[in-house]
């Protein structure tokens, strides 16, 4: 997965997300207050499953491969959504639709290739992407020795944003361990 590798890219770039690339995101939706997200590219559900753990609710979770097509399904389907959070496939001739479409529907936090921010291709969206929080390097597949050779980041898009992101590096963000996970879990109880 990425443009270094030569190993062959999965159908619809469907990697499953690991908990390592969901963790720098979430003081960042705490701090935006959302509490329901819709996950329109859901895969095998281990986005929907990490932010549940973390007390997210998920309103709607889809994916192409049970048909679901979130590029032209009916917009109506995400209201009483605070936001869409999601692990889009990264070939571009998907994933700037999904930019151009989603924003216009709920604030979306997409997570993709770091490197992105950094092209011309990405000129068309950066003024209304208005956060990316660093995540650096990913183990895409479970089991396998090294992680992937490109970084991610988080990229927050909201078409009444304007005037470009504002960048959150490694350093900044608070780590959240699966410790004060179980802790938070208990005091809910």
């Amino acid at each position: 997965m990425g443009k270094r590798s030569s190993f062959p890219r999965r159908k619809a770039d469907d990697y499953a997300t690991p908990l390592k690339g969901v963790m720098p995101v979430i003081p960042h939706l705490r701090a935006e207050g959302i509490v329901t997200f819709v996950e329109p590219c859901a895969g095998a559900g281990n986005l929907v499953a990490h932010l549940c753990r973390f007390g997210f609710l998920c309103a709607f979770a889809r994916d192409l491969r049970d048909g679901f097509d979130a590029l032209t399904c009916d917009p109506n389907i995400f209201q009483g959504a605070d936001a869409i959070v999601t692990n889009p496939p990264w070939t571009r001739t998907v994933l700037h639709p999904m930019i151009e479409r989603f924003s216009d529907i709920l604030p979306t936090w997409l997570l993709f290739d770091a490197d992105w921010a950094h092209t011309k291709q990405a000129a068309p969206y950066i003024d209304y992407c208005s956060t990316i929080v660093s995540v650096g390097r990913l183990k895409w597949v479970p089991g396998t020795k090294h992680s992937g050779k490109d970084s991610a980041s988080w990229y927050r898009f909201d078409r009444r944003h304007s005037g470009g992101p504002r960048f959150i590096g490694q350093p900044r963000f608070r780590q959240i361990t699966l410790a004060e996970i179980a802790e938070e879990e208990e005091a809910a109880c």
